[in-house]
């Protein structure tokens, strides 16, 4: 079976059970703050495992693009190592809400696996929960006798708390689970040692295929555990694992889900797959890493250098390093590859076959860019000095957090000078980093506590800003110190944050007591609205007067319908290639990110605004259709953005049925003429094909053009109120030019001057010719172009000039080539000792460095100094 017929035969088994098969939901994760990346096929159904939705269908199943690269689940280091690892990849699974349990999962599984898959029965293996004596948990027995009614007794095994407990994580739904493993060993190998002795042994051929997870308890803050009103199954089966067993490989990556791709980096490297270890491990580094890089993209996180966008980042640069090391590609050459994999997904998850062209340019750009910092790092790697053989473990941090150098890239390097590199210091600066980073983003959440029970929240926001409401639950949380509280109403008006647009503020007002408390935010976390408030009411049961701040509102709404009538008419100005990357929506400002490869001009810009204005001029009424099914919104030609996760039924926004028509779940105006104004502040790069558009609108485009007119009189004023404005701006600018040069040339011949001068202080140290001295120039370029003419006209020099500029003391150290080559001599190293003496830092190349302090008093001591590094 090739792994498409596989993934099909899984689907069409399940629906043939009674299941709604469902789309996969974006591997980039929108509204739950625990998550960056999809990690887990229940991730999209979290909030019906929490009891904080109702499920449309009581049995469901897919199949789900999963990243474990960050947190709890990461298998970055082990990808391409072994044979079963990987960053992305999908997980097939069942689920039922309340609906079956323990023996239809248990007893399909065992149907589908041996029965339609063909798996060989002699080679399946199952575990169940043991117990727990601390939890006061028991033996699964139920899921022992049902395996019992399947497969001999022999085959299922007794696993702990850890290979047999799922849990979401700290808290939340969790229960015992049963695993099926299969040997995939030859029957020599099976012959000599039982398969039973190495489930759950980390042995590359008997391996985990699917995991069933029973969901019975919730796991509270404090530990405890508390049965769920209603069971649930929760399955999750690795679809590579899988391809693997039935197609009787020894590895995922020589089945048909890799091995067009690992072919295509063959053929392209002239390196054979299976004739080396080092370029094979390269090849399954590119070929899965590809996938996990390009999926995401297409799901719309671009790579960066914070949070989720730097994971993206760091997976990409991994993959460069090995074909630049180990395959030998020193252009960008991964790009490539996206061509490849999208014609393979196809039919399967088409966000990466519509968006292969942008995926393509945004990992090229990205290439472009890392080669360029690897040279670099590479470069300053070669001028990193030791009088050991050990690389300090700073230095070999400062490679992988500035220049992006795995570190086992460094311990090659070092290899290959005959050096080590100091692991112990190198893993200290990282734990510090990563300490540094959990402080910043550590949150500790609280239990809910329950107000009012049996009730569910309603949002009511689309139609009114003001509501009566009771508080159903809270909870406390705690970031960097402060201490806030998350309320869940019975009915809210109050937006939450998603889509682009900012969560609401205002206010609760107890009817009883007339408390008034802030709401500081807005957000959703697993389809809940969360009400951010710095403190609690004093008196919580009773009913409130929700009220939302309608001045922000009305100026987001504007903002926001802004962005539509924008997408619209950039699409008409630049062409349907145009796709929303990214928004935000606030009271202030819009921001507006999209697909284009080309800065936008004057005129563009202008016809663009141009368009948007005549739109808002024809003050369009809103046509707002609520629960719209997907399909028939598609077909009605609404625009949907790539990586958005949509419902069976969807909230379709229309300004003008032949303009403007979009999927959204935000609020905006009742007419375009509401809007305003719209006015574009600025057009920038983002990243590799994607361009930044921000603009305002209403009340706030009415204060900068009345703010630009008057910095406009003001301008004019000090010039004298000349009637030709723009003559007389550029004749200030002409006169300023030239007081700058003729300022140059005084400076140059202050220099040339002082060169003349500095050279009679000239000291012989053996062949070196030393010069340290303080000088008197007004600025750093001054003094760097004093220290190039003294390096032009004497051989063997070594200068250290100081300087005090703005109040400030500076360093420069200027070493000829011949003594940096053959003595060793470093000015990066050197200006670093001296700036101590005047309390600052500094580095630089071999050959020139200059560095910057507080301390003036010290210069003198620095110049003295400076004789000791004499070689």
């Amino acid at each position: 079976m090739t792994s498409r017929d596989i993934r099909q035969a899984f689907l069409d088994f399940f629906e043939s059970k009674g299941h709604q098969i469902v789309p996969s939901a974006p591997v980039v994760v929108k509204n739950d703050p625990t998550l960056m990346f999809t990690n887990a096929g229940m991730n999209q159904f979290k909030e019906l495992f929490l009891g904080e939705a109702v499920a449309k269908y009581p049995r469901v199943a897919d199949t789900q693009r999963c990243l474990r690269v960050s947190g709890k689940h990461n298998d970055l280091e082990e990808v391409g190592i072994d044979t079963y690892h990987h960053t992305l990849f999908e997980m097939l699974g069942n689920w039922s809400f309340g609906d079956y349990f323990k023996k239809e999962a248990i007893e399909w599984a065992w149907e589908l696996l041996t029965e339609v898959l063909k798996l060989d029965k002699d080679r399946l293996y199952v575990t169940i929960f043991e117990g727990d004596v601390l939890e006061g948990l028991q033996q699964d027995e139920e899921a022992f006798n049902l395996w019992k009614a399947l497969i001999p007794e022999d085959r299922i095994l007794l696993g702990n708390k850890k290979d047999n407990f799922w849990e979401m994580g700290d808290t939340g739904p969790c229960g015992p689970c049963s695993e099926i493993h299969y040997d995939m060993r030859s029957d020599e190998e099976r012959a000599k040692v039982k398969g039973q002795d190495l489930v759950n042994m980390d042995d590359p051929q008997v391996i985990e295929i699917w995991n069933l997870v029973f969901m019975q308890f919730n796991r509270l803050k404090d530990g405890s555990l508390e049965s769920l009103p209603a069971k649930h199954v929760d399955t999750g089966m690795g679809f590579e694992r899988l391809v693997r067993a039935i197609q009787g490989k020894s590895s995922n990556y020589d089945t048909d889900v890799f091995q067009p791709l690992i072919q295509f980096i063959a053929q392209k490297s002239g390196i054979a797959y299976g004739s080396d270890e080092k370029s094979d491990i390269a090849m399954r580094v590119l070929s899965d890493h590809i996938r996990a890089v390009s999926f995401a993209i297409a799901d719309g996180q671009l790579p960066s250098n914070n949070k989720a966008g730097y994971v993206i980042r760091r997976i990409l640069r991994r993959a460069v390093r090995y074909a630049y090391t180990f395959l030998h590609f020193k252009t960008p050459f991964i790009h490539e590859l996206v061509p490849v994999l999208a014609e393979q997904f196809k039919g399967v998850f088409d966000e990466l076959y519509q968006q292969k062209d942008f995926v393509e340019k945004v990992i090229l750009e990205e290439e472009v860019s890392f080669l360029r910092t690897l040279t670099q790092g590479i470069q300053r790697f070669e001028s990193y000095t030791s009088d050991t053989n050990v690389i300090d473990g700073d230095f070999a941090f400062e490679l992988f957090d500035t220049f992006g150098f795995p570190i086992d890239l460094t311990e090659l390097l070092a290899r290959e000078k005959g050096m080590t590199v100091d692991m112990n210091g190198f893993q200290q600066a990282l734990l510090v980093q990563k300490e540094r980073s959990r402080a910043a983003t550590a949150i500790d959440t609280g239990d809910w506590v329950l107000v009012n029970e049996d009730k569910e929240s309603e949002f009511v926001g689309y139609d009114t800003l003001k509501s009566n409401t009771e508080i159903l639950k809270y909870r406390k949380v705690s970031t960097k110190g402060k201490d806030q509280y998350q309320l869940v109403l019975s009915e809210t008006p109050f937006y939450a944050e998603g889509g682009g647009q900012v969560g609401d503020k205002g206010f609760i007002r107890s009817l009883d007591t007339n408390e008034r408390i802030s709401i500081v935010d807005t957000k959703k976390e697993n389809g809940l609205f969360i009400h951010y408030v710095n403190q609690l009411p004093n008196v919580l049961v009773g009913e409130f007067e929700a009220v939302v701040d309608d001045k922000k509102r009305k100026d987001t709404e504007a903002n926001h319908s802004a962005t539509h009538l924008l997408h619209a008419a950039l699409k008409k100005v630049l062409g349907d290639h145009v796709n929303q990357k990214g928004s935000l929506v606030s009271p202030d400002v819009l921001r507006f990110d999209f697909s284009h490869f080309a800065k936008l001009t004057y005129e563009e810009i202008k016809e663009i605004e141009d368009i948007v204005n005549a739109k808002i001029r024809q003050d369009i009424p809103l046509k707002e259709e609520r629960n719209v099914p997907f399909q028939k919104a598609l077909e009605s030609g609404v625009t949907a953005l790539f990586g958005e996760k949509y419902g069976d039924h969807v909230r379709v926004i229309t300004f003008d049925d032949s303009y403007s028509k979009e999927l959204c779940g935000g609020t905006h105006v009742n007419a375009t003429g509401q809007i305003g104004f719209f006015k574009i502040l600025s057009e920038s790069a983002v990243a590799a094909g994607v361009r930044r558009i921000e603009a305002i609108t209403g009340t706030k485009s009415e204060q900068v053009i009345r703010e630009h007119f008057e910095l406009f009189d003001n301008i004019k004023e000090l010039l004298n109120n000349p009637k030709d404005f723009v003559s007389a701006v550029s004749k200030v600018i002409d006169e300023n030019n030239a007081l700058k040069k003729e300022i140059e040339n005084y400076i140059r011949e202050k220099s040339q001057g002082l060169k003349d001068e500095i050279e009679k202080k000239l000291e012989k140290v053996g062949d070196i010719n030393y010069i340290a001295t303080i000088v008197d120039l007004p600025n750093a370029d001054a003094v760097k172009t004093l220290a190039y003419a003294l390096k032009g006209g004497i051989n063997n020099l070594y200068a250290v000039l100081g300087a005090v500029i703005d109040g400030k003391p500076s360093i420069t150290v200027m070493i000829s080539d011949d003594l940096a080559k053959e003595r060793g001599m470093h000015a990066g190293n050197i200006v670093r000792e001296l700036a101590k003496e005047i309390q600052g830092g500094g580095g630089g190349q071999p050959f020139f460095a200059t560095a910057g302090g507080k301390d003036a008093t010290g210069l003198e001591k620095a110049i003295s100094k400076s004789r000791e590094f004499i070689k």
